[in-house]
């Protein structure tokens, strides 16, 4: 039997993560949604309307522990998508310019996915909402440094180019 493939689906704010996890969920494939969101709007709830931003160390590691969890389930398929990784967690601690815990990139050195997908800055798509604190200047800046965390730690990446939701998705499908 093959092994079990995880597959990451990652970029800026706003590049079509979520309108990509949303096709794959369409077409049976076990997805995992972004978790940022529902610790965003719990800290919205409790006074903070940046949440992230009043603590980003702490938030991190919040963050960081509910994806390793997210990561460590028991995979329903042959082939998991997950709506952003493990490893973004340090590229947005890079992007705030927060000192890295050591444990944090320990923790995150156990983690390796198949394959990373990396979706650029698209400006025509990019929209703001109550979740999303970023511009699109912001966004293109996260961009680069999840290029370079996931470089750092040595897990392969491809670079989906802007096209159709449905265009995505066969690509990364001609690589599973």
């Amino acid at each position: 039997m093959n092994s079990k493939k995880k597959f990451v689906i990652t970029g800026g704010p706003g590049s079509g993560k979520t309108s990509l996890i949303n096709e794959f969920e369409k077409r049976n494939f076990n997805c995992e949604h972004e978790i940022v969101r529902l610790l965003t709007i719990k800290g919205k709830k409790e006074g903070f309307d940046q949440v992230f931003l009043k603590n980003p160390l702490n938030f991190t590691k919040t963050l960081l522990d509910l994806r390793i969890s997210q990561y460590n389930k028991k995979p329903k398929s042959q082939i998991t998508f997950y709506d952003r990784g493990v490893h973004d967690t340090l590229a947005y601690l890079n992007f705030v310019k927060a000192k890295i815990d050591f444990n944090l990139i320990e923790k995150c050195k156990l983690i390796k996915y198949d394959l990373a997908f990396i979706l650029p800055p698209w400006e025509e798509i990019y929209q703001k909402d109550d979740c999303r604190y970023e511009n699109f200047e912001e966004s293109t800046k996260i961009y680069y440094e999840i290029i370079k965390i996931y470089e750092f730690f040595q897990i392969d990446t491809i670079i989906l180019e802007k096209d159709s939701i449905i265009n995505r998705v066969n690509k990364i499908l001609s690589y599973t």
